[in-house]
């Protein structure tokens, strides 16, 4: 099934998606509701049989999940290199994830404006994980079932803003904490179960155009590791819960601006007026448009100290 969060008559509905239209769920109820009391293909169905539907056109897409937490791993090798030129050996030791900004998270169509101070605002193609029940300790095969569905991820990116807070050794932050679409549908495991391949990955293509024009494509397998595995070690001494997002990192092959800029490409950086669309196999497609931003107030530097003790 593939269920949508769509904001209708001034309020918040959210449904099952089936062709051209959304099959409502009753009002009130949420995906994450949902998902935390095991309940989301029940629901689902119940919405199919029930028949109450309405036009998905002219609905503003949600994320399709309030997500209570958001990790965003690093998982594609090519990407890596192409960032830093080199994959250090410490990448191939366990997947590196981050936290960031769950109340930041946009809509499949909503503009995303330039954050303050940035002058090399980029994307990210990224396909994301959702929890569908709790779990600490997780092995891979355990994890397996936990894992609700699929989504698409763009990590928005102020390139400039993350390079400064990265230098101290922390981050990224900022560079990061604006804007990450989610979307367009969350759309349940076993829907994308036909694409897993003799090594158990997700033989999904991936593409990205700023403008139309494609600038990278990829296939989301030629992750270093599964999800299943970035479940297990995201509970790794801790906890996973429902509706918790946990991202693939982002594909190789011009999977954002940075990697093609590593690479020797002239790609510009992304301006008011560009519009970014990205498509994953068995997902659907998200489509943003960069709007200007707005002036915000002025940062103070570290004042120099005395270090005096009394």
């Amino acid at each position: 099934m593939r269920f949508a969060t769509v904001e209708e008559d001034g309020g918040t509905r959210c449904g099952v998606v089936e062709g051209d239209r959304l099959h409502r769920l009753p009002p009130g109820t949420t995906v994450l509701d949902l998902l935390r009391a095991n309940g989301l293909l029940d629901a689902g169905a119940a919405a199919l049989a029930a028949g109450d539907t309405v036009p998905l056109a002219g609905l503003r897409l949600l994320p399709p999940v309030q997500a209570p937490t958001v990790r965003d791993f690093v998982t594609f090798e090519e990407h890596v290199e192409g960032i830093a030129g080199e994959v250090v050996p410490e990448w191939y030791q366990a997947p590196t994830f981050y936290f960031t900004n769950p109340h930041s998270l946009v809509g499949a169509h909503d503009d995303v404006a330039v954050p303050p101070g940035c002058a090399l605002l980029d994307f990210e193609l990224e396909v994301a994980a959702v929890i569908g029940a709790a779990g600490s300790d997780l092995t891979p095969e355990q994890a397996r079932s936990h894992i609700a569905g699929y989504t698409i991820l763009n990590d928005w990116s102020a390139r400039d803003l993350q390079r400064r807070e990265m230098k101290v050794l922390l981050g990224p932050a900022k560079g990061k904490d604006f804007a990450s679409t989610l979307g367009p549908v969350l759309v349940t495991a076993d829907e994308l179960e036909p694409h897993r391949d003799a090594d158990g990955f997700l033989a999904l293509s991936m593409a990205v155009a700023v403008n139309g024009v494609e600038v990278g494509r990829d296939l989301l397998s030629n992750m270093g590791w599964s999800f299943e595995e970035l479940v297990s070690y995201a509970s790794r001494g801790t906890s996973v819960r429902p509706g918790d997002v946990l991202g693939s990192g982002t594909c190789g092959n011009g999977g954002c601006l940075a990697e093609l800029w590593g690479r020797g490409a002239a790609q510009n950086p992304l301006v008011p007026g560009d519009v970014v669309t990205m498509t994953v196999e068995g997902i659907g497609t998200i489509e943003n448009r960069v709007v200007a931003g707005h002036d915000a107030a002025p940062v103070t530097p570290a004042r120099v100290r005395t270090r005096a003790r009394s």
